[in-house]
């Protein structure tokens, strides 16, 4: 992938520093075209910054009339693998609500195809996988991730056009993927289940053909995370979808170890990229996730800022975490759940987010009102007795 767009390389950084305890970055690293940075890429380093930078979770969705005009004809599969579609879909909030933010609009699904797993996505139902894994046949049978660019192509043009077309805006590009243990949860189940039995029941009677799932599909989102950073992608967030069925001790075993091995390998090769760990339902595991070496930690919803901020420490840079049903609320009471969350997260280190995705249905002017909130943060915090570094100049267009 050495070929592929060079031009997304960083602008003469000085070597990131980390901690010797979890590898994380430390405040202050210095670029010399630190200013020229957008926002949202400063914070999720570890910088202060001027304000909070905001983006959302399933920020491209149905609760756009924009968007329905193409969900409502054309399935999933061919709006998130027709790069010219892909593309329009990522840029229509950009565009409606200026978030700091544009994240590809894609699924976590998509590089299963590459190793051998169909799926489809049905209307009402969600992803279908036909041929589910169920033994170990099926996994040493699976493709390798070789060449993304030939298996997966629309991903770079979608990646990479975008860059373009947000360059010099201030906003960052982000890419995604699913973990291993969310990736390999959907490979077993073949659709979404609640008590997620089948991959449980493999887990508690085949655990070693759990393991090696869960290894193919590490060794294969390195080399699908790379390709997104070689594309265009500034920042990357990993989706932990489905750590709401695992107990600590089993996202300890079997989702943990994993990520943290997507993180260590993507560090290794691209220090300069900030990675995101978010796990829907991780936030009463708060030991695993202060020990998490990803950048930021995504935070869902069931938790209050104040208890992850008190546990993880003012300098770790946290993302989220308002509940998304809140959009549904009067515009005052999501002004308080806004105000209460940036007060809690503080002045620095802070990305915002909705701790879920945005829900179908949501009022646009919600979504537009939740992004001018940030944009007023650095005077919000200051009403409240909090105020971001003065040191931070407002950025300069890349």
């Amino acid at each position: 992938m050495s070929q592929l767009v060079a031009a997304v390389q960083p602008m003469s950084c000085k070597p990131l520093q980390r901690t010797a305890r979890s590898g994380r970055r430390t405040s202050g690293v210095v670029c010399q075209a630190q200013q020229q940075d957008p926002l949202l890429l400063r914070v999720a380093r570890g910088e202060e910054a001027e304000r909070t930078p905001v983006w959302l979770m399933r920020q491209a969705g149905r609760y756009m009339a924009a968007f329905r005009e193409y969900s409502d004809r054309l399935p999933f599969r061919e709006r998130s693998e027709t790069a010219s579609i892909a593309i329009e879909l990522s840029l229509q909030p950009w565009r409606s609500f200026q978030t700091d933010g544009v994240i590809m609009f894609s699924d976590i699904l998509t590089p299963l195809p590459a190793l051998g797993i169909e799926f489809d996505v049905i209307k009402g139902k969600g992803p279908l996988i036909d041929n589910p894994i169920s033994s170990m046949d099926q996994v040493r049978g699976l493709a390798p991730m070789e060449d993304p660019l030939s298996s997966l192509p629309f991903v770079h043009e979608t990646l990479s056009t975008l860059r373009r077309e947000i360059d010099g805006s201030g906003a960052t590009l982000l890419g995604f993927v699913g973990t291993p243990w969310t990736l390999a949860a959907y490979s077993v189940e073949g659709r979404a289940d609640r008590n997620c039995r089948r991959t449980k029941t493999m887990m508690f009677n085949s655990p070693g053909v759990l393991h090696a799932l869960l290894d193919h599909l590490t060794e294969a989102l390195i080399v699908y995370v790379g390709y997104q950073i070689e594309a265009g992608a500034q920042v990357v967030q990993l989706f932990d979808s489905w750590a709401h069925h695992l107990s600590p001790e089993q996202s300890a075993e079997f989702s943990m170890p994993y990520a943290e091995r997507i993180v260590a390998a993507t560090r290794a090769k691209y220090p300069h990229v900030p990675i995101i760990f978010h796990a829907n339902g991780g936030s009463g595991k708060h030991a695993q996730l202060a020990a998490c070496t990803a950048d930021v930690v995504g935070l869902d919803w069931e938790c209050s800022m104040a208890a992850a901020r008190q546990a993880m420490g003012a300098n770790r840079t946290l993302q989220g975490n308002v509940d998304p049903m809140v959009l549904f609320g009067t515009e005052d009471e999501i002004r308080k759940a806004v105000t209460r969350c940036l007060v809690e997260a503080g002045p620095a280190h802070h990305i915002l987010n909705v701790g879920h995705g945005v829900i179908e249905g949501t009022p646009e002017e919600s979504v537009g009102l939740f992004c001018d909130l940030a944009r007023q943060s650095a005077d919000i915090l200051k009403a409240h007795g909090q105020a971001p570094s003065p040191k931070q100049q407002q950025p300069v267009a890349a």
